[in-house]
Parts: C-alpha cells; structure tokens; sequence
C-alpha cells in the first residue's frame, strides 16, 4: 500500500512543512477550516510558515499574500478579537478561522436527462477559455456526487469556437475586472486606432463576436467587432473596473443593428471562383480583360467578405467599394511583409507538443486538489489512471499531487491530522479528508461557461426530444439548478451572450438527423471549395457536429473509401438511395470530429503564427508547437492538400507564413505577390 510505504517520509514533515507554495496554501486552509475558535498569527508561523519565513516581517508578506490567494477561491478569511483583553487591536492577540461552509459548492442533484443536456452545454465551448472552465465546472459536480454519468447520443454535437485568443484574453479581463487595450480598425474612419476598454460583456450577433465595453478614450460606451481588431488583446492589469450593475450582453446585442446590403463588384477569371459565381447577382464581360467575368455580390460586412477574397488570390480583383478593395490589399499587404520578416529557429522542444497548455502554477494545482479531493471521496477505488484521465492530468502529476496531499494536514502535527490517501495495486481511496470532501462554488467563468451554453441549447430542434424529462424540460430545470448554484457567481452570465446553434439548413440537418438514427446511405451534390467543383457522392452519414453556426457532418465516403467531413451549406443536393449504412455511427467517439482526417500522403509543414494567430494551431490539429517570445507559435501542421496553403496564407494575412519546406512558401508568397500586382502594389519579392 503506497501510504504506508511513505509514512515515515510525511511524519517527519509533519513538524517542518515543506516550502511547496501549494503545500503550504493547502496547509493553511485545512488549519483555518478546522478550528472554531481561530489560530493566532504565533501558532501559522510557527507550524505553517515554519519553513517558509525566516522572520516576522517576511511571514507577514507571505500570510497577507497568501490570503489574497485564498479569497480569489472564495474562502473568507475571518478575523477574530477578544474585546475583554487590553488591546485587543494588537497583531499578537488577533485569531484566524475560515467557517466551514464557506464557499461549499450547495447540494446539485441532476437527472440523467440533465445531465445530458449540462454534459453538451459544456462542451459548446471548443478549446476556448470558457471550454476549460466549464470542463472544470462540470468535475466540480461529479466531485461532488451530484452528476450522473451519462454518455452523449450518436448523431448530433454542437460546438462553439469564438474569436480566437481576443475572446479568451477579454473573458481574462472581464473575470478580473482589468480594462484592455488593443488596436482597432474604425468603421466610421477606416484608421487603425489604439482603444483602452473597461470589457462589461461579450456576445456574438449576426455571425460575429462583440465586446461591449466603455471606451475610456471616448468616456462612452461602445461596441466592438473582435474580427476588427488588428492587434492582440492586452489586459492593463495595473487598473480596475466595476461593470454596471445588471448589465446584459444580450440585451446590449439586441439593439444593434444589422449592417446594411452593400454591392461588391468583382473581376474574376473565367470558369473559377464557383462559390462567387453561386452567389452573383449580376454577371457579365469584364471591360479590361477578355479573360474575365465581372460580377456583382451582395454582402454586409466588408471585412469579412475581404477575407474571403484575399483567400482567392489572383483569381480575383476588387472593382469596387474602395473600401473592400483597401480590406483586402490591406490583408495580402500584411502577408508579404511578415513573409519578408527575419526567419526564426525551427526548433521545437521535446515538451512542445499540441494541444497548448499554459504553465502549470500553484494556484491551478491547489484548485485541482480541492476537486481531486471530493472526487476521490465520493468516487472511491478507481484506478489511478482513470482518476488521472478524468483531470486531464499525466499519471506522474496525479500522483505529485497525491504526494503533497499526504503530507498535507492540521498544524497539531499528529500522523491522524494529515489527510489520509491510499493508493493500493492502482486503485485510489481516500479515509480522511479534513472537512475537503465539497468542492468549492463555481467561479465566475464557471458559471458563465454552463449558464451561456444551456441558454443558447434552446432553439436547437434536434435536441427538443433530449431535453425533456419525465418532469418537463429538462434544459429549463437544470438551468434553475444551476443558477441557485452558482449565487453571485452567476453575474458574469449575464456578460457574456452566445449565438444561436440552430442550422440554417434546417431541410438537411433533418434528413441527415434521420439517417443517422435509421442507419440508411444518403446520395448527395457537393460543392468543394478546395477544387472548385461540384461532385455527387454515396455516403453514410455517422455525426453532426457544429463549429460556431456552421454545420458539418463526418460520413464515410463511398467514391474516396475514407471519411470526410462535409459543411451542410455546400450540400445542394440530398436523398436517400434505399440502402443500409456499411459504417454505422458510435456514441463513444469524441466530438467534434477532426475536420482534416491524417494521411501517409499529408505534407508536414512547420508554420509561424503571431499571438493573433496562435488558435489556428488548435483549429488545425498541430502536432507539435513551441511558445515564441512575442507570444506566437512555432506550429507543425500536417495537411492533406498542399495546393491550399496560398489561400491559408492569404487568408489570415499577416498572422501565419510558412517556413518550412522552402518550396511551399515559395509557391504561397509567389500567389501573394501575383495577387498584389492586380492593385499596382507589388510586394519585394524575397530571395529563395
């Protein structure tokens, strides 16, 4: 048995606590909880601090630091005088105690129905912030016995992937009520502006991210499109803010006003560009160029259009408004000059492998071990490598935290005063865990993360059936639940205001949805971007999944005898063909699924992306990544079709260029350039 086998090495740590900064918070909080008259300043430093301060001043840093750290989890730090004693003022004569139900996450009892529709409110969030707030909410209710274990249905997945890093750097300062400062493209001037924001809220409106905030430079407030920000987002920590009271993303989001139907006028080469050609209003000869149609499009936003476009390259020009035609020589502009740019080691270190994780600090293995140790408590024997699964963690870091957990305890220093943890032949359980046995309230962002996702669930035909229970609606009761539970937590809910996940394409999605649930083969026309082409294909249909309101859905392809994912708004045909699936779908594989499936044929490409930039490497599944000093990405990313690189590149100008192998970013700079002497502004080219 593993304790047993350490006792001797934690007894004799009993009277010297070790300097670990985890250990000694986790220390502290056990004593401050487990005592109903307080402990004067004497008795921490001598059995808390005793290894950690050398002296009474440096102890009384380290204590008022420290007990910052224990508010940002919620637990109050009371302070207790004896008004009988003579200077009962006096540092030397003041007690310290935490009450026992401070910040205890309340009983959450939950259907399996319940369950279900919290486990895919969750997971709305793709990899962003809140994704990894709301996975920590969610083990906070498993931790404490409430959530039953369900599996998710085959078929249908929605996913929520926001603005890359501005939305989690904005979600950061919101949390902690810092303002933000970041450069801006303004709507009404065309400049590129600096902006100091207090951010009040977030949410998303006709297919794009807005902040709303107070505009420090103005003294008013404003909306702000996360795509027109033309910097990365940096949180001015050194200020403060208090959001108004009651203030509502939604209801903010509401007001605003759809921008209205502009016409783009395009010159684009003959026989290309099908997707364009779909939409055009208008087509005809181009005046200057025999080689060229000139269509008209109708579109709204013309930053969004022009990302597009400058994905097109030389296959098309800009006639008009200037102001896209400035957006997308402004994009490919952007391109060649970080393509020009001082070249980079290619050097990636043995750690650096994707997905991202940020550094590891004590304040997020001390918020681990007080979910681990519920967990533990209402979850007794499992292995310890479900244990480890379950957070997320290696097997080496659970039990590094199992270790510090051990020599954890009550500052009498008795071996019945330490939390007492065995791990058997593998398998974990846990008989003593000092008044540790809830997890703490939900944060902010915790709450925010589950409360955004149930309320955006709710126009989602499909899941009408899954969301309901045999005592009604299951989405509006675990919402009830959940909001009793999460107390003032629940403000910064009302921050952030997510978009609809219902499809546009509802004809499809229904026929798909059925499919899928019968296990018959569909026949449909696809428009594929890549190729520029329309084919017909035999499938059969395993999930749909979304990424924001655009839907997907993976299917084994009869033509390609593989899988491949396909965007529902380029099916311009479906049917069934009368036969049964080859390949029916599984309720066990993760979601979403992968949008590029990996081949011996794929080209590995070693890419560098800005802070900007740096959610692509998750977007597109790299398989190793280095941290840059600026705060970008060395990514290594597999793709299956090297021909699509220029329209990456160009794409997100200025914040990805490639750098290895030498021949693709030749072939992409050489497709920037050729589109850049379209606009007579041609870039240097740079030696290969």
């Amino acid at each position: 048995m593993t304790r047993l086998a350490a006792f001797p090495l934690v007894f004799s740590n009993v009277a010297t606590v070790s300097a670990s900064r985890t250990e000694r918070l986790l220390n502290l909080l056990l004593a401050l909880l487990n005592t109903k008259v307080g402990l004067p300043r004497a008795v921490l430093r001598e059995k808390v601090y005793h290894d950690s301060a050398d002296n009474d001043v440096a102890f009384g840093r380290m204590f008022e630091r420290d007990k910052v750290d224990l508010k940002q989890f919620g637990f109050e730090i009371e302070t207790l005088t004896d008004p009988r004693n003579f200077g009962a003022d006096d540092p030397a004569s003041t007690r310290y105690r935490i009450g026992k139900d401070s910040n205890r996450l309340p009983d959450v009892s939950l259907t399996a129905a319940e369950s279900t529709v919290l486990l895919l409110a969750a997971q709305l969030w793709e990899r962003a912030a809140l994704g990894t707030a709301a996975a920590n909410a969610v083990r906070k209710l498993q931790a404490a016995g409430g959530f039953t274990d369900v599996d998710l249905p085959a078929g249908v997945q929605p996913r929520i992937k926001p603005a890359g890093q501005a939305f989690d750097d904005v979600v950061a300062a919101m949390h902690g009520k810092h303002p933000v400062r970041f450069g801006y493209l303004a709507v009404s001037t065309g400049r590129e502006e600096v902006r100091e924001v207090e951010p009040w809220g977030l949410g998303s409106r006709f297919g794009q991210w807005y902040l709303a905030g107070l505009d420090r430079g103005r003294g008013a407030k404003r909306l702000f499109r996360l795509s027109r920000m033309t910097t990365a987002v940096s949180v001015v920590t050194a200020s403060s803010f208090q959001p108004p009271e009651g203030f509502s993303a939604r209801a903010e989001l509401d007001a605003l006003n759809e921008l209205p139907v502009q016409q783009a006028t395009l010159d684009i080469d003959k026989d290309r560009l099908l997707a364009l050609r779909k939409r055009s209003v208008s087509v005809e000869p181009a005046p200057d160029a025999s080689s060229r149609d000139r269509i008209t499009v109708d579109f709204r936003d013309p930053e969004q259009l022009a990302e597009e476009l400058a994905s097109y390259g030389p296959h098309v020009k800009v006639a008009g408004p200037a102001e896209l035609r400035t957006a997308v020589v402004r994009r490919l502009t952007a391109a060649a000059d970080f393509d020009d740019s001082l070249p980079i080691p290619l050097e990636f270190p043995e750690a650096g492998r994707a997905p991202r994780t940020r550094k590891r600090t004590s304040e997020d293995q001390l918020a681990r071990m007080l979910q681990l140790v519920p967990f533990l408590v209402h979850h007794q024997g499992l292995h310890i490598q479900q244990v480890a699964d379950h957070f997320g963690i290696s097997r080496k870091a659970l039990i590094d935290d199992l270790k510090i957990l051990i020599c954890s305890g009550l500052p009498e220093g008795y071996p019945d005063d330490l939390l007492d943890i065995q791990w058997e032949n593998d398998h974990v359980y846990i008989s003593e865990h000092l008044d540790l046995n809830r997890p703490v309230r939900f944060s902010e962002d915790e709450a925010a993360a589950l409360l955004t996702g149930l309320a955006m669930l709710g126009d989602l035909p499909a899941l009408a059936g899954m969301l309901a229970d045999e005592s009604g609606s299951a989405l509006e009761s675990v919402t009830i639940k959940l909001t009793g539970a999460a107390g003032q937590a629940a403000r910064l809910a009302g921050s952030v205001s997510g978009q609809s996940v219902a499809p546009e394409q509802s004809h499809a999605f229904a026929a798909i949805t059925r499919a899928i649930r019968e296990g018959r083969q569909l026949r449909l026309r696809y428009f594929s971007l890549q190729r520029d082409e329309v084919t017909e294909r035999d499938v059969d249909p395993l999930r749909l999944y979304s990424l924001d309101n655009t839907w997907y859905f993976e299917a084994y392809c009869h033509s390609k005898a593989g899988i491949r994912n396909f965007r529902l708004d380029r099916v311009e045909a479906l049917e069934a063909n009368g036969r049964a699936v080859s390949t029916p779908p599984t309720a066990g594989q993760n979601f979403p699924a992968r949008l590029f499936t990996p081949s011996d044929d794929d080209v590995l490409v070693v890419l560098q992306l800005t802070r900007q930039g740096a959610g692509l490497a998750d977007d597109y599944y790299a398989e190793r990544t280095a941290q840059l000093p600026d705060g970008g990405l060395l990514a290594e990313v597999r793709f299956g079709n090297a021909a699509w690189l220029p329209m990456f590149v160009s794409q997100h100008g200025g914040t990805v260029r490639i750098l290895d192998p030498e021949h693709l970013r030749q072939e992409s700079r050489a497709w920037v350039d050729a589109a850049l002497a379209q606009y007579n502004s041609p870039s240097s080219t740079k030696a290969g």
